[in-house]
């Protein structure tokens, strides 16, 4: 494969039924010697709110490439951050790795790499009692793939949304304008 040098992707997957556990997380991912890896240099510092991380899989297991994770909800509560850096921190390491096993992203040159990864995490989730911690792991871990696969293979294509112009429209949009 080619230098990596700025790649994006996104993509969801929605939460069992009852829960709040959508994951919608987004992806840039490129060579550290470029504006990706200056991006990622950039994010050391916090930002009240919005807490970035390196994503761990677990205590002293920085994942490969190095991984900024933030989140696209500002965080009021402790458990909030909770779960955000750890059931959702560690679905997402568990898919970085787990990408590079797949060889979706390529075990050469690994550390010329870097992602930036923000995420989506629903507040109601912190004050959900009947969280489903597993659905919360399981959506996160298969965006994240999903998303990382998205950006190394340029999807959707320009044919690919050209195509489908008349035919996909946002959910918001829903009895609002027809096509």
């Amino acid at each position: 494969m080619s230098e990596i040098w700025f790649r994006t992707g996104e993509a969801t997957v929605l939460a069992a039924e009852g829960q709040y556990t959508d994951a919608m997380p987004e992806v840039l991912i490129g060579s550290t010697r470029g504006p990706v890896g200056q991006a990622f240099a950039g994010m050391l510092g916090q930002v009240q709110g919005h807490t970035r991380m390196f994503v761990v899989r677990d205590l002293n297991q920085l994942v490969r490439p190095a991984t900024m994770m933030t989140t696209k909800v500002t965080i009021h509560t402790a458990e909030y951050a909770e779960l955000l850096g750890g059931v959702v921190q560690a679905a997402t390491g568990d898919a970085i790795v787990d990408c590079v096993i797949e060889g979706v992203l390529p075990k050469d040159g690994l550390d010329d790499l870097c992602m930036i990864i923000t995420i989506w995490l629903d507040e109601r989730c912190a004050k959900d009692e009947n969280l489903d911690r597993k659905d919360l792991y399981r959506t996160n871990y298969e965006a994240t793939k999903l998303a990382i696969a998205r950006a190394i293979r340029g999807e959707p294509t320009i044919d690919e949304l050209i195509a489908n112009r008349k035919t996909v429209k946002h959910y918001s949009l829903e009895g609002l304008i027809e096509y």
